[in-house]
């Protein structure tokens, strides 16, 4: 099995093997041309965009700057928006649906790294998948850790660390972050 398949499937895998650095190497050329154009640039941005993300809707934007691992492994919904300052870290798929709104300085890292010392020093990390549901909302500088799921009509506050599933129609907020009641509505 190689170690692009390993890192998609959730194994311990060893990001500096095989062509997983070029690939990397590739998505980080690409993010950093689109970190460069004017932002009245609309068109090409959305095109250099195309080029990085797996799969997009018909509408969706990010504000630079936008920076990813694979970019491969992303797929955007429908009416996404991005602020600026976005990082997702993509070693496993992180998907959203339509009509999610993402504030400034936020992360959805799928990567992540064992616990114990030896086997975090012999290189190897995982990755586990994130997925956000439909008409979600999150505040400035939220951190999505990695495996999570959240749900639709979510509103994910300012600040919020999740390591846990969000289930639909929540506010959630916190370190960690957690449902503090129903959505309005």
């Amino acid at each position: 099995m190689s170690e692009w398949d390993k890192m998609v499937s959730g194994q311990l895998y060893n990001a500096e093997l095989e062509d997983l650095p070029e690939r990397r190497a590739h998505c980080k050329r690409l993010c950093h041309a689109l970190n460069q154009l004017p932002p009245d640039q609309k068109e090409a941005r959305t095109a250099l965009l195309r080029q990085i993300l797996g799969k997009t809707g018909e509408r969706f934007h990010i504000e630079p700057t936008f920076w990813c691992d694979y970019g491969t492994n992303i797929t955007v919904g429908e009416d996404f928006y991005a602020n600026h300052n976005l990082v997702i870290l993509d070693c496993a798929p992180v998907t959203f649906g339509d009509h999610v709104f993402i504030a400034p300085n936020c992360g959805f890292y799928a990567a992540g790294h064992p616990l114990d010392a030896p086997t975090r020093n012999a290189a190897l990390e995982y990755a586990k998948p994130i997925t956000v549901g439909n008409d979600v909302w999150f505040g400035g500088n939220v951190v999505v850790l990695p495996g999570v799921t959240i749900g639709n009509n979510v509103v994910i506050g300012a600040g919020s660390v999740v390591v846990h599933d969000i289930p639909d129609g929540v506010v959630a907020v916190g370190n960690p972050c957690r449902p503090i009641k129903k959505v309005d509505g």
